[in-house]
Order: structure tokens, then sequence, then C-alpha cells
């Protein structure tokens, strides 16, 4: 059983039932750092126009050069390729560039790289890839990637190709350390890929068509030849449905909801639930979701799995092609697809994780500061989720990597508060290519460096990992008791949403509860259902995941109960619930 650390945020006193919600909201704010009215205002109500080049800190020189070489790109009808990466940031940020630019009257190929064939990111391999050589470009845009790809962008340069570089990876630290000689490199790590896609299409919008649109709307483009060049005529204005990408990207590639990921995703959520696009209204009644009760629940646990798996064991493109279809037909058929391989990818997942934990127990791995285990017989698509799932088995930074004949791939998660791409900087001359971000990263390596370098990596791990950062912890914001949970205010923690990196849910605690009754769930026992009482006040609660608690738990146990508060409904009646967070028997208290 994996203990947790309890940290309570806010000591005040909490237990008085006569506590003011709008005091307990301030108290939430207060938790996140946010103290001043201007931050209150700011955080509570973001406003998409606030989301500018300037104030996610992206460079004002390169943009102008990447949008003035875009724009003679259009008007000579060069060859473009916006090239992205296989997982939902990049693909949403793909079609926003490829649709931006389509709708300009551009000659533009989208091209998403094979995951097994030519890797991550704009590579050598990549670009003698026939697939892509047959298309001559002049001009190559990356969305999501290009930000280490030094020896690429050089080979591109001595093809005659320019590339505009648009990435929010963490770049290379360090006195030495140097970006890729691109044309261009619109960059910020404030944003994720396809947040910076957006961004960059609105200027592209603002600028080469000369107007500011309002931040809900985007123009729509029609370009007209004259005499074999292209003018640009005055847009009809129609709903922003980039900003639904936008949105799909921030909260799939779980960057921190806050400040400019926030305002998308605050004012993304709504039209996403609104969503005219055939190939998301497809993938949703695929799923069977309810459009109108959008959340960011559904795109992380649902829709990104399905986005993402046919970059991990197919094509990316498929997903890509999901997106931008206007064929309905076409949408059906590509939603299905995706959904096929969906599952295959949980079959792959479910078999190489199992047997990833099983070797960490029989090393004796777990002991370590450091998992990492290599196998063969692991697809490359599914060993980043794999690293998840040793960090949530053992809560240490996992690598797991696909070891093969020459290079091995490998993918790297990691523990609050350990930046593992600085970690794995250390030793950046091992690598043939390292990235990533302070909790997830990747790189490639000799296969017959393998060794030597978990070596190293243990070594360092020993060093600069301590137990307090390899400890499991619960951050709560505060107590309450159970007669302060009411529909009312339940209301009003929606206005903290949307919640995720950066912006938990508000999570409570509760002393002196007992236990009127459990049950066991699921399939296979997994989950918990309990009934709680606290004095005249009782709730019914859930308890994901924690299924082999039950011979621990009994009716009428005193226990102190940490949880999030939820709507349940069930045959058309609504009520709330307790999330449960973990679950302390009192002589076992911190």
């Amino acid at each position: 059983m994996n203990m947790k650390k309890w940290e309570t945020i806010n000591k005040l006193k909490t237990q008085n039932a006569k506590l003011k919600i709008d005091e307990l909201i301030d108290l939430l704010l207060e938790n996140r750092g946010i103290t001043t009215k201007k931050e209150r205002e700011a955080f509570l109500h973001p406003k998409l126009e606030d989301v500018t080049p300037k104030s996610v800190g992206i460079d004002a020189k390169q943009l102008k050069q990447a949008i003035a070489r875009i724009k003679q790109a259009i008007e000579k009808k060069e060859q473009i390729i916006v090239f992205g990466d296989y997982d939902v940031d990049g693909i949403t940020g793909s079609a926003i560039l490829w649709e931006t630019l389509h709708s300009m009257g551009a000659d533009v190929w989208p091209y998403i790289p094979s995951r097994v064939e030519e890797g991550y990111g704009l590579s050598v391999k990549a670009l003698e890839n026939q697939a892509l050589r047959a298309k001559h470009p002049t001009l190559i845009i990356t969305t999501d990637n290009g930000i280490v790809a030094h020896d690429a962008v050089k080979f591109a340069n001595e093809q005659g190709i320019d590339v505009i570089i648009t990435d929010h990876h963490v770049p290379p630290a360090g006195g030495d350390a140097k970006l890729p000689e691109a044309y261009a490199i619109v960059h910020t790590t404030k944003l994720c890929g396809a947040g910076v896609a957006y961004v960059l299409s609105k200027e592209i919008n603002n600028v080469i068509l000369g107007r500011r649109d309002d931040d809900s709307r985007i123009a729509k483009v029609t370009a007209v030849r004259d005499s074999g060049r292209t003018s640009f005529a005055r847009m009809t204005e129609e709903e922003d449905n980039h900003l639904e990408l936008a949105t799909l990207g921030t909260v799939a590639d779980m960057v921190p909801l806050t400040g400019a990921n926030r305002a998308i995703v605050k004012n993304g959520l709504p039209v996403l639930s609104q969503t005219k696009r055939r190939g998301l209204l497809a993938l949703f009644k695929q799923a069977g979701l309810q459009q109108e009760t959008f959340s960011v629940y559904e795109i992380g646990y649902i829709i990104a799995p399905r986005l993402n798996a046919s970059g991990r064991i197919a094509s990316a493109m498929d997903s890509l092609r999901l997106l931008c279809t206007t064929n309905t037909k076409r949408a059906e058929a590509l939603a299905e697809l995706l959904e096929a391989t969906n599952k295959e990818r949980q079959v792959l997942l479910r078999e190489a994780a199992e047997d990833a934990v099983l070797r960490v127990k029989q090393q004796a791995a777990s002991s370590k500061k450091l998992v990492i285990v290599a196998q063969e017989s692991y697809q490359e698509g599914v060993i980043g989720l794999v690293a998840g799932k040793l960090v949530e088995a053992f809560y240490r930074p996992a690598i797991v990597i696909a070891k093969r004949e020459k290079i091995s791939k490998a993918s790297v998660r990691s523990v609050s508060g350990f930046n593992v791409i600085e970690f794995l900087r250390i030793h950046a001359a091992h690598f043939v290519n390292v990235g990533g971000h302070p909790m997830a990263a990747g790189f490639t390596i000799e296969t017959e460096k393998i060794i030597m370098l978990q070596q190293l990596l243990e070594e360092q791990a020993e060093k600069m990992l301590d137990e307090a950062t390899l400890t499991r912890k619960l951050k709560i914001d505060c107590e309450l008791s159970l007669s302060m949970i009411t529909e009312k205010l339940y209301e009003a923690l929606q206005v903290l949403a949307p919640f995720g990196m950066g912006n938990p849910e508000p999570v409570f605690a509760t002393r002196d509860v007992i236990i009127q009754d459990i049950r066991v769930m699921g399939k296979e026992g997994s989950h918990l259902k309990l009934f709680l009482r606290q004095e005249k006040d009782s709730f019914e609660a859930i308890a994901f995941g924690m299924g082999e608690r039950a011979s621990e738990l009994h009716v009428g146990d005193t226990i102190d109960v940490a949880y999030t508060i939820d709507e349940n409904t069930w045959n058309g009646n609504t009520k709330l619930q307790l999330k449960v967070k973990d679950i302390v028997k009192q002589a076992q208290a911190v």
C-alpha cells in the first residue's frame, strides 16, 4: 500500500459551518498564489485578448521574420510543409497552421513523421524520406518540435529549404547552448505546441491581411488570382474553430492551466462543446460522449488517447485527417479506425506495463531512486505510458527503453519536484538526442551504451534525489466538516475550473468520519464505494483504485478522509458525492 504524506496548505479553522462560501473561495485562490484584485480578475475571468505574442514571451523580431517569410511563400506559391509531432499537441497545432495557410491559398501540405521509421521531430531521416522530398518544399514550418533539431535544420538549409521553428519544448541550457540556425524561431514555454500555433495563426491573419479580429472569432480567407499572383481579399467572419483545437492540445499535453493556457481552455471549452467539426463529432459519437457536457476530463481521458493512438502504433496522419476532414462519411470511417487502433494500443500497454512492473519487482529495482527497464519486446509507441505506470507503482522517476539492435529509444517520466530534462542533459554527450519537459522527456541512444548509461544515471539519481522528493504527497487545501458540503458550495467551486496541471481541483479533508457501509466495485474489485457519516451529515463516496484496502477498512471504523467534491447523475437523479483521494485510519493519522 502506497502511503501519502498529507500537506495542508491553509491551516485556518474551517470546521465552522458558518464560514461563508466566498471566504472559502478567497482561501482557495490564496492557496494558488492569487492574492490581489487584479490577479483574481485575471484568474476567474481570463481573456483571450490577453494571450498575445508579447504576453507569452515570443520574440517579436523572430515572429516578424517568420510572418514575412510565410507571406512571401504564399505570394510566390512556394511549396510549404507544416511538419508536426505525432501526439495530440502536435496534431492539433499542425491542423491549425495547415488550415490557416490553406485558407489563404497557400500551396501547403501537412507532414507528421513515423514514430518508428523516422523518430521524433524534424530529422535528417525525415527530410530524406521520399514522401516529403516529392513535395519539393522550400519552406518548412515545424509544430511542437524543432528547438533541438540542429542537424536537421542544417541539412534543410543545405537543400535550399528555409525552416521556421514553432515549439514549446525546453531549449538546451547553459552558455554554450545554441539554437538551431533556422530562418526564424517562434518559441515559448508558456504555451503548448498547439498554443504557439494558435498565436502564430492569429498573427498571420492580423499581419498578412492587415486586420485585427475580435478574439472570439477568426477571419475566413478567400484567395483570388490576379495576374498569376495571389492577393488577399477581405474576409468574412465565422466562429473561431481553431480555439477548440488549441484547447484540445493544451489539455492533452498537460501544461499548467494557468495564465495564457487557462485563458485558452476556459474560453475554448464552450466552443468545443458546440463544435461543428465533422471529425470531432464522429469521434465523440464513437466514444459515447455527450457534446454539451464536454470538460477537461473528457479531453484527457477519452478523446486524447484516441487521437494519440494512431501516432503511437500506426500513422498520426489519420488523426490529422480526422480533425480536418469536411466529409461526414470520411469522418465516421476515420473515427472507427481510431477506436480500433486505441483498443490495440490498450492491449499493448497492458502487456508491456505488467511485464515492466514485474521486472522491477524481481530486480528489487524499486529500492533504487531511479527505475530503468529496457526490453526488446516493448513497442515504441507505448513506452511513455509504461513509464507513467511505473511512476504510479513505485513513485520513482522511470525510464523505459524500447531496445533495438543498434539504436534504442526511451521515454522518461518524473515525480513532482524533480526536473528530469535537466537531469538527463547532465549526460547529454552519451545520447544520440534528448529533449522534453521537466516532468516528461525522451531520448535516443546507441544500444551498446545502455548498460553504461544506466549506471551513470542511477549514480546521479542517488546524489540528486532525497526521500522527501520520493514520498507521495497529497496537498489538501483545507479541512471541512461534512456539514459545509452543499450544492451551493459545489457550484461556487466551479468558478475555479478548468482544473488540471497547475490548477488542481480543490482537495479537502474531514477528520473523525465514521464508515457506515463499504462495498467493493468494478470487475476486478478495484474500487470502493463508501457511505460516510459525521454527526448528522452523511455522504456517498467513491474511492477509485482502492479496492485492495477493502480488507483493512470496516463498518464502524473512524477515519480521516481526503477528497474532492463531485456530482453524480444516475437514473436521472443528481446528487453530490465525494471522490476519495486518500483514507487514513485514525490510529495512523498523520
